[in-house]
């Protein structure tokens, strides 16, 4: 008998709670994930889960695509990504938005040396959301390319809050005193990759 990969079949801290969120259809753009009960600030929410990749091989796999407005891909730490286009669940709907609900966070193991292939990427409420309500959090994208008009409309934010900033590109030098602090938060980035169906 084959034991089950925990790695990628649990949530943290949440192993023992049913999830209060679904799958619906998205306001902002094709699926996306609504609390189905009242979900409290600072409360994990979910697991972003999917296979364990490095960045080579999410390089080779999806050609480092930034022109294609999608991906399900989350940058772990500078030598893993978590591909939830393989073994991703419900966590890889959740949209951007520009007046986020909740943050992502990377949990390392409790370990004097943790292993960085074992890092969880945790999706934590920043505030109180009601029922209904959209889980929504900053992707917090900056690429190493121009931002021409043409990729600035692939990456459009369409969260429709009166915050949107129109894109999900951060400009350049926002991006990086935003991934300085995030440092020390542990707070992460992500990339995803939807698929043309959406």
């Amino acid at each position: 008998m084959l034991l089950p990969d925990l790695r990628n079949n649990y949530d943290l801290r949440a192993m023992n709670k049913p999830l209060k969120i679904a799958k619906r259809r998205s306001k902002i753009h094709g699926n996306g994930v609504i609390a189905t009960a009242r979900i409290r600030k600072g409360e994990d929410i979910v697991e972003y889960k999917g296979r364990i990749i490095s960045h080579e091989d999410a390089d080779e796999q999806y050609h480092g695509d930034v022109g294609s407005g999608h991906t399900f891909l989350f940058t772990l730490n500078e030598d893993w990504i978590v591909d939830a286009n393989v073994r991703g669940n419900i966590a890889k709907w959740i949209n951007t938005g520009c007046d986020p609900n909740a943050v992502a966070f990377i949990h390392s193991e409790k370990k004097k040396n943790p292993d960085p292939k074992k890092d969880r990427v945790i999706i934590e409420a920043l505030r109180i959301i009601e029922p209904g309500e959209e889980i929504i959090y900053d992707y917090g994208f900056a690429f190493d390319v121009p931002y021409t008009k043409k990729l600035l409309k692939i990456w459009e934010c369409r969260c429709g809050s009166p915050k949107c900033t129109g894109s999900m590109l951060k400009p350049k030098e926002s991006a990086v005193k935003k991934e300085k602090k995030g440092k020390k938060a542990k707070k992460v980035k992500t990339l995803r990759l939807r698929s043309a169906q959406e």
